[in-house]
């Protein structure tokens, strides 16, 4: 049994005559006769009763009839995975997103991303740049956003924005008011950082920030993973990072002056995949600044 008997079988069906279907298919009707004949002697049931005025289904017909639509869709579908592949539609994309600091709009990009390609498996891993840069470069992932500073020379970079840093601070501090708050006033303070070797880049950006400001930090390694802010909630310690922080025992002040953080979404210099150029598209797309190109990262991470 091929694909064709079974197009040959569901034309005259819903023709409810040879002739009219013959002509549909573009065939001769004494070879679709022949046809249909060998797919009723292979299933050993009669499809069609015939008569003057045409063929009507049998009940073993309308049962094959189904199936026979059903078949013909599911390798319809089949046929189409390769330029389905090829269009970006389906496929996989693993992507890493940093966890410090974090660019606030990827919640808009990925819900973008998945609306207009949701049979493409979105993967998420959150983490320190510095090991998502790693994991980029050894094939774990497949792209990384992350601040701008963690582009190298192999690493291919789309501009998507970028935030303003904030100084997150806890309710019980001296600092803790309402407002933007001066860069100056942050002199002698303790100021948190990572001290790990994959939140190395987002260390020295904090350190370099106020330095550009004329303050020098004094620098505090916080604990691991989520306790990293713990001494800044408990009012022994500030932070800076992006977007709001606000919430529980942290309150976000804006920096002043104000002071940026460009973000990117990185992935590795070889062709893209139809599924992660769909990505880099969608990225593309929402840059305010069109006029914003993919390049190559040029910036290595020391």
């Amino acid at each position: 049994m091929e694909l064709r008997h079974l197009r040959y079988f569901v034309a005259i069906a819903e023709e409810c005559s040879f002739t009219r279907a013959a002509e549909r298919l573009w065939v001769a009707q004494p070879g679709l006769s022949t046809q249909i004949r060998k797919l009723e002697a292979e299933l050993g049931v009669q499809l069609f009763a015939r008569h003057t005025r045409g063929v009507d289904l049998t009940d073993a017909g309308t049962l094959f009839l189904e199936r026979a639509r059903a078949t013909l869709a599911a390798a319809e579908a089949a046929s189409c995975t390769g330029r389905d592949l090829q269009a970006g539609v389906v496929g996989t994309v693993r992507l890493g997103l940093s966890t410090t600091p974090t660019w606030g709009s990827v919640r808009g990009l990925l819900d973008m991303f998945v609306r207009s390609r949701p049979a493409i498996e979105v993967t998420i891993v959150e983490s320190y740049a510095g090991a998502l840069a790693r994991d980029l470069r050894d094939g774990r992932l497949d792209a990384v956003l992350a601040p701008s500073i963690f582009g190298s020379a192999d690493l291919h970079g789309q501009h998507v924005g970028s935030e303003p840093w904030v100084v997150l601070v806890g309710r019980g501090h001296r600092l803790a008011l309402d407002g933007p708050l001066d860069a100056h006033d942050l002199g002698g303070e303790e100021v948190v950082v990572t001290g790990h070797r994959d939140g190395a880049g987002y260390d020295r950006a904090v350190a370099d920030t106020l330095a550009g400001l004329g303050v020098t930090p004094v620098l505090r390694r916080g604990g691991p993973g989520p306790a990293l802010l713990s001494a800044v909630a408990d009012g022994e310690a500030l932070a800076l990072t992006t977007g709001s922080g606000s919430g529980g025992d942290l309150i976000a002040r804006p920096l002043w002056p104000l002071q940026t953080l460009n973000f990117e979404l990185f992935w590795r210099g070889e062709a893209a995949s139809p599924a992660l150029t769909e990505l880099i598209r969608t990225a593309s797309e929402r840059v305010p600044d069109r006029a914003a190109v993919t390049r190559p990262a040029l910036r290595a991470v020391a």
